[in-house]
């Protein structure tokens, strides 16, 4: 007989990636996100419109996810996540109504792109971080590239801990090592959450260069197989604290509270919210009457019915990079869900990594080994312990992880082994 904890929802196998099913719907959604990631890549070039850039990747998604499961009429897909392109200092969750002012894309700015889709409640968030005009033939130097190569740096050494036994804790130490290897800092008290089906926040999270309160009240965790993480890392150069200042929020999300509102406009803007969108993240730009939809989402705000996403930022002359893969820890290992391939050659940071130790821990793979499940746990821990025990200078975007349905072969190491050669075995100082 089993417990009610037991059975609950995020628990049942049949929702999780145990079921083959829920695994593949993970991994459509993936594909579909990471397409309208890089198709907005290539259109973020100088002279263009960050609002317009949001408008046809929500519009993207909607028309991709639209030619899927046809037949299952009551199969909902869509928008998880409204497009967000939050530009140099601008933390996250830039997104402007056509009321707002616009930005417009110069070239060397810093492009944070930050979107979600979903298939059936399944959702894969994906973010990258571009400069405009970068290339191979015009490589980002100076504070910029660090940055960036800090931020991809964290988040590759971030996935590589996420296995059976090894706690949350761990990586939020490694994320914090591979930001400083750069002379940067993790955003303080940002989360990476596990997802469920319909749910952006699981029940364990990982936490980034919390502050001592943060520290204690934050739950320490392991992880399991089966499980799902949005691995979500903003590294600053500055002093890593997101202020909200006066640019408008724009996106929100509905939450499981309950209230009886009072104003007809807050009860009809509600009930449209709550059919269309449900549980995912909506823009107010996506209601016909956007002053109908301001006036409604205020006593919604005000009585918890709703959560906003406040556009945050940090201090001018500041940068922050932001990189963000969904992860799904399976029987067989890691499977990256989102993600695309990280430009190494576009970013040339004078950090290095020194450590022989620290190059091989990086580059290690992340399937499963079937003959030692007995020692996996332990596996696990030596190897956080191994990086966690070091001084880390640089990663150089060093072994890529397998890429959806890959496996890690012996191919893939030598791919990682050959970008280690472009380390330096000494620290340049900047």
């Amino acid at each position: 007989m089993s417990t009610s904890s037991e059975s609950s929802f995020e628990e049942q196998e049949e929702f999780t990636v145990a079921n083959v099913a829920v695994l593949n719907k993970y991994k459509l959604a993936g594909e579909l996100a990471n397409k309208v990631v890089k198709s907005l890549i290539e259109k973020c070039v100088e002279g263009a419109s960050v609002r317009e850039l949001c408008e046809s990747a929500d519009a993207a998604i909607t028309a991709e996810t639209s030619t899927i499961f046809k037949k299952e009429k009551e199969l909902k897909k869509g928008v998880a996540f409204p497009t967000c392109i939050s530009v140099n200092n601008c933390v996250c969750h830039f997104s402007p109504l056509k009321s707002d002012a616009d930005v417009i894309l110069k070239k060397d700015d810093l492009v944070k792109i930050d979107l979600a889709v979903h298939i059936d409640g399944y959702i894969a968030s994906i973010a990258y971080t571009h400069v405009v005009g970068a290339s191979k033939e015009n490589p980002v130097t100076g504070r910029k590239a660090d940055v960036i190569r800090a931020a991809y740096t964290a988040l590759d050494a971030a996935m590589r801990l996420i296995k059976g036994g090894v706690d949350n804790f761990k990586v939020t130490e490694v994320i914090q090592k591979a930001a400083e290897a750069y002379e940067c800092k993790p955003v303080e008290g940002m989360l990476s959450h596990q997802l469920y089906r319909n749910q952006f926040e699981g029940k364990k999270s990982i936490i980034q260069n919390p502050n001592e309160p943060q520290k204690r009240e934050h739950e320490k965790s392991e992880f399991d197989v089966n499980e799902v993480y949005a691995l979500d890392i903003l590294v600053s150069t500055g002093d890593a604290k997101a202020k909200e200042l006066s640019t408008r929020t724009t996106v929100y999300r509905k939450t499981d509270s309950s209230y009886p509102l009072k104003m007809k406009t807050s009860r009809a803007f509600f009930s449209e919210v709550t059919s269309k969108y449900d549980t995912m993240g909506f823009n107010l730009r996506y209601f016909e009457d956007e002053k109908k939809a301001r006036l409604g989402i205020a006593e919604c705000t005000n009585h918890g019915l709703l959560t906003p996403f406040p556009v945050l930022f940090e201090k001018d002359g500041e940068y922050v990079a932001q990189f963000k893969f969904t992860v799904a820890l399976t029987a067989t290992g890691l499977q990256r869900i989102t993600g695309i391939p990280f430009e190494q050659e576009f970013y040339k940071s004078d950090h290095k990594i020194a450590d022989a130790d620290l190059k091989v821990a990086l580059n290690t793979g992340t399937k499963a080994n079937k003959k030692k499940k007995a020692k996996a746990k332990k596996i696990a821990g030596d190897a956080a312990e191994a990086i966690l025990g070091l001084t880390i200078n640089d990663h150089d975007g060093a072994g890529k992880l397998a890429t959806t349905g890959e496996s890690d072969s012996k191919e893939n190491t030598k791919v990682g082994a050959a970008q280690l050669k472009e380390n330096e075995t000494t620290v340049r100082q900047t």
